[in-house]
């Protein structure tokens, strides 16, 4: 499927905490509840200095700000935390500071101040998962109980912390924007989980009528919607990649390119036989998957014709 690639997709916690016009009142408030400060949005300088193609792949799902002298990185994970994070937050962070050093300051004596790094995850997943959790870099290491100096040994530590509704997270009492996401993700979930019509669409609105993001979700209901087929849909590119490697590794080389495009095709047309199943529109699926229309037409009456 030459046309199967996408275009790289902000996530609703990336608008939300990022790009919004209230992300920086919003992402202040979150600050503020991870370090016990009281730091004033309207007066509070921050900049963001994200990046592409580093901790995703297929859609923008990281935070990356400047603010208070550190650089706080942040992504919220609705899927099984990889422990691979540390190595990840390490290869983001040295192109961060690639970005905002000059190549002139880089080689030259006078030291560089840099600002402290510092790195979140915001699990909102469905397997069960400890309220806060650290991953750390050295735990990757080979032989590490054999380090005599751990001065002298680079770390990189990930704090991961739990913020479904069900475990009550105290940070969720302490950033409203955070809780009210927390409830929104929930709500959606529980669509797709009863199987209602248009999940998303019905999602958006029970939370409007319960008070949950309710002006945000009004002013951009049809763009929200949109970035929840994408986060909703979002793997594919990861799959290729990982079929790709895993075929070599076996040693089947020949016909590796047939056999990851079909793989591909194969996977977005289980995901719209259980987008059909939701009662989505053929328009939206097609949208969604990457599929063309006619294609979409053709499995509705597939499904149509088996019940």
């Amino acid at each position: 499927m030459k046309n199967f690639n996408r275009n790289h997709k902000d996530s609703v916690f990336v608008d939300l905490f990022a790009k919004d016009i209230t992300a920086k009142e919003n992402f202040v408030s979150l600050y503020n509840a991870l370090h016990k400060t009281n730091l004033d949005p309207q007066t509070t300088e921050i900049k963001p200095v994200m990046l592409e193609n580093v901790l995703y792949m297929s859609y923008y799902n990281d935070i990356s700000m400047l603010i208070d002298g550190k650089i706080v990185v942040l992504i919220e994970h609705q899927s099984t935390v990889n422990q691979n994070m540390p190595f990840r937050f390490l290869e983001y962070i040295a192109r961060v500071y690639e970005k905002i050093t000059s190549e002139e300051d880089r080689f030259g004596r006078k030291l560089i101040k840099l600002p402290i790094p510092e790195f979140y995850v915001f699990y909102n997943g469905t397997e069960d998962f400890p309220l806060e959790k650290e991953l750390k870099l050295s735990d990757a290491f080979f032989n590490k109980e054999k380090i005599e100096n751990k001065k002298n040994t680079l770390e990189i530590t990930v704090k991961i912390i739990n913020i479904n509704i069900e475990k009550d997270n105290p940070i969720l009492h302490q950033c409203k924007p955070l809780k009210q996401y927390s409830d929104f993700i929930n709500q959606v979930r529980l669509c797709i989980k009863e199987d209602v019509e248009n999940p998303f669409t019905t999602a958006i609105n029970l939370s409007i009528k319960n008070g949950i993001l309710s002006d945000y979700l009004k002013r951009k209901s049809t763009e929200i919607r949109n970035m929840l087929f994408g986060e909703y849909d979002y793997d594919y590119d990861t799959d290729i990649r990982v079929q790709r490697r895993e075929a070599f590794e076996d040693g089947v080389e020949e016909g590796i390119s047939q056999g990851i495009s079909q793989g591909a095709e194969q996977k977005a047309i289980e995901t719209a036989k259980n987008l059909l199943s939701m009662s989505l529109s053929l328009e939206d699926i097609s949208k969604a998957t990457g599929l063309p229309l006619n294609q979409v037409e053709k499995l509705a009456q597939e499904c149509k014709n088996q019940k």
